[in-house]
């Protein structure tokens, strides 16, 4: 019995080079951390809406990866285990935002400088990185002067739609783009849709009183690109 006692002892001990000190400091810096990383991802996130629970996630990680790291240490039988026991875990959530990717990234980041005991540059990587990140987005870096926007026409089946409207296009816009077409009313309709960003001095109503000569009135609908404003 008592070598069992003494086995279970064993495991339930800290390794000797950790405090408990060390573990609350280390969670509690990784967790206010972690906070700091996800007021950044709220506040600049340009799309309609986000994922309450990615957010969580971004803190959890953070707080995770730096209590595996302050265990696992210099310890290469830890490290080894500890790799054999992530190799198994699968994760099949699609990501759709690479930026989502990147803050993951830096909230492993976060963790792993915290695990390591190096605070202090913990708190300078987070604080610059998200002050550079307001910044960019602040300034709307890398983005396109204009709203993207999608333009969709209908027109009856017997028009030839290639190249129809591009006198039209070149006249109004800065940019645009054929996205694709499909069939409408029972195949009696095409409706084209295009990727458009305007010329500063023309608005939509310009664009679609011309494209209604062309296509005989039919219908002509212009709605923001959902992708542009993330």
């Amino acid at each position: 019995m008592e070598p069992l006692i003494d086995e279970i002892k064993k495991l339930v001990e800290m390794p000797v080079n950790v405090s408990v000190w060390q573990v609350i400091v280390t969670l509690l810096l990784s967790f206010v951390l972690g906070l700091l990383v996800t007021a950044c991802y709220i506040k600049t996130y340009k799309g309609r809406y986000y994922s309450p629970s990615f957010t969580h996630t971004l803190i959890i990680v953070s707080m995770v990866i730096s209590i595996i790291i302050l265990v696992v240490g210099t310890n290469v039988a830890r490290a080894f285990s500890l790799a054999g026991a992530l190799s198994i875990i699968r994760f099949r959530t699609a990501i759709r935002d690479p930026r989502d990717v990147a803050f993951i990234f830096m909230a492993m980041g976060v963790g792993l400088a915290c695990g390591a005991q190096y605070y202090l540059p913990a708190i300078i990587f987070t604080v610059i990185i998200c002050l550079l990140i307001f910044i960019m987005s602040y300034l709307n870096y890398g983005r396109k002067k204009g709203l993207q926007k999608l333009l969709k026409i209908s027109i009856p089946e017997n028009l030839n739609y290639e190249g129809i409207f591009d006198e039209v296009f070149k006249k109004y816009l800065e940019d645009y783009e054929f996205i694709g077409v499909k069939t409408a009313g029972m195949g009696t309709i095409f409706e084209l849709t295009y990727s458009i960003r305007h010329k500063p001095e023309s608005n939509d109503k310009m664009l679609m009183d011309e494209i209604r000569v062309i296509n005989g009135n039919l219908g002509v609908s212009i709605v923001l690109d959902q992708q542009s404003m993330d």
